[in-house]
């Protein structure tokens, strides 16, 4: 495929090995039916010993000299995910510069396990920067399905472009997975984001689409416990659309508060009942490992999902953890939004991200955020819009005038942080967000109350939600119906939103150059169809310098 990075320098890696040539031996489809409650965490496989490659394969958090590669193997039919069956296995794996594997750059092997669920992580480095790479595993005389992946730039070059897709938010039983086909089928990704929710916790039938369940996901119940995680991540990872978006780019990923529970914080979540659920302690631990063991991240500090990559001089990331630090939201009980005891990011967290941003000698600073830092204030919506509005927010339906899960309950924090942007000068920092289910294109004021005539410290663009109900779902009305009179409202309301889609679908792509950072925003013509299209909807920039967004009439 074509290079995406355009660099001045090219950095020199390890001289290629001998090629060497495999047989593919792929694992059949089969009837044969799994016995017990475990068997929907995979598809079929024939009754053999022989070990399959049953939910895919992956690459994730790309440097300049190397990147993460995952895969489940299933040894045995009866080693399926969360059962804590099936044998040690060999499981080798090759990286080569070319897809048909006659350039191989680097081999290895390792051992998976029934205690780590039988996934396998190879961390791979020796690589050169700015390149496109193909790999796989191996395992018994099975090969898993070839992918591409790709380093970053090395951190001095003279990037001109970077591209990015953008998602959050996919509910399995609130439909099909279309956004991750469209983008699997660009071609164009240097790497993909996703900003949290990448699954949810709940029993089947709690959080549908509309009311209804798409297609039921695995287990049936809450998952509470490692084998249940472990489970609920299998099923997501046997989605053909998932799949075939690893198998094109790697992603970079955050964790948000449904991979533990709804409304998580450091202590709890409003969807956990301490007892009968058993401790949040234990629930957040399974769920961390669970995470850990099936996604292609790296654990960072303090085994959490915060840390930071660089792509040049163009841009650097800093992924936030907006789950592990925080406090409890903001209630009668808990306190004010402005307590300054409470805390969204945790000091530690909030320090590295200050001291990042103002170290920062790239074009571009760009800080994934699982949750909105732009203020929100809900105007003068009517009852039957409020409501709703309330409902998907997770807030209580009278007396309140904040999403309290978001930035806007913690704002000690976010004006700690907007001042040192000021006071220091920083610019060009774009927020990048998931969450809300809804698109938006902000300024981040500095003074929500005077702006525009106080100044925009950073710029936001949020994308909408893969699959998860969104307001016009909650209402049970035509796509559109609600957004024509919510949007004016909240807009009127919040002078520094510049657009905000209420209703939609869809995900995000985010282009990157020396002048302007652009989301193109994309939406599906119908989550609850498999062979769903996608088109273009809107597109807004934020040029270098500006700290504002402006729309853009054409898409990348």
């Amino acid at each position: 495929m074509t290079s995406r990075y355009r660099s001045s320098e090219t950095s020199r890696g390890p001289a290629p090995l001998s090629p060497r040539r495999r047989t593919v031996v792929k694992a059949a489809a089969a009837t044969a039916v799994l016995a017990g409650p475990l068997a929907a965490a995979a598809p079929a496989r024939a009754a053999t010993d022989t070990p399959a490659f049953l939910h895919g394969v992956a690459s994730g958090d790309p440097l300049p000299d190397g990147v993460l590669l995952w895969t489940r193997v299933t040894p045995v039919p009866e080693a399926i995910p969360g059962s804590g069956l099936g044998p040690d296995t060999e499981v080798s794996w090759v990286v080569a510069r070319d897809k048909a594997f006659t350039s191989i750059v680097a081999k290895g092997s390792t051992t998976a396990t029934a205690a780590s669920d039988h996934t396998v992580k190879a961390d791979i480095r020796g690589l050169e920067a700015a390149t496109d790479y193909w790999f796989r595993f191996s395992a018994g005389g099975t090969d898993s399905p070839a992918a591409r992946t790709r380093t970053a730039p090395a951190a001095d070059a003279d990037v001109s472009s970077l591209r990015f897709g953008v998602v959050s938010c996919a509910n399995w039983e609130a439909g099909y997975f279309s956004a991750y086909r469209h983008l699997a089928a660009r071609n164009d990704l240097d790497a993909w984001l996703h900003l949290g929710d990448y699954i949810y916790e709940y029993k089947s039938g709690e959080y549908g689409t509309r009311g209804q369940v798409v297609r039921p996901h695995a287990p049936a119940h809450e998952i509470l416990t490692l084998a249940d995680y472990r489970i609920r991540h299998a099923r997501y990872k046997t989605d053909p659309d998932l799949q075939a978006l690893h198998l094109k780019a790697p992603v970079i990923a955050i964790w948000d508060d449904h991979e533990f529970a709804d409304n998580a914080w450091s202590g709890g979540a409003v969807n956990h009942t301490e007892g009968a659920e058993g401790t949040w302690a234990a629930r957040q631990a399974a769920a961390k490992q669970a995470y850990f063991e099936w996604m292609p991240v790296r654990p960072a500090v303090a085994g959490t999902t915060y840390r930071r990559l660089r792509f040049g001089k163009l841009a650097d990331l800093s992924l936030l953890d907006l789950r592990s630090f925080r406090s409890q939201q903001a209630s009668t009980a808990s306190g004010s939004v402005d307590d300054p005891d409470r805390t969204l990011t945790g000091r530690a967290q909030l320090d590295w991200l200050k001291a990042g941003l103002k170290a920062s000698d790239t074009r571009w600073r760009l800080v994934g955020n699982s949750v909105m830092i732009s203020p929100f204030s809900f105007g003068s919506l009517s009852a039957d819009l409020f409501k709703p509005l309330a409902k998907l927010l997770g807030l209580p339906q009278e007396g309140i005038a904040a999403n309290t899960d978001q930035w806007d309950g913690y704002t000690d924090d976010r004006r700690e942080l907007l001042a040192h942007l000021r006071s220091n000068a920083i610019g060009n920092t774009v927020f990048l967000t998931g969450d809300i289910h809804m698109a938006w294109a902000n300024d981040v004021p500095v003074d929500a109350g005077t702006y525009p005539l106080s100044a925009s410290a950073a710029t936001e663009f949020v994308v909408t939600s893969v699959t998860s109900d969104n307001l016009d779902d909650i209402v049970k009305v035509p796509e559109g119906t609600v957004s024509a009179v919510a949007a004016p409202v909240i807009k009127a309301a919040n002078r520094h939103v510049h657009w905000v889609d209420t209703d939609r679908h869809g995900y995000g792509v985010l282009d990157i150059t020396v002048d302007r950072a652009q989301m193109d925003y994309y939406v599906l013509s119908d989550r609850t169809d498999a062979n769903a299209t996608s088109s273009w909807v809107r597109s807004y920039r934020t040029r270098s310098g500006t700290q504002k967004v402006e729309r853009t009439y054409d898409p990348v």
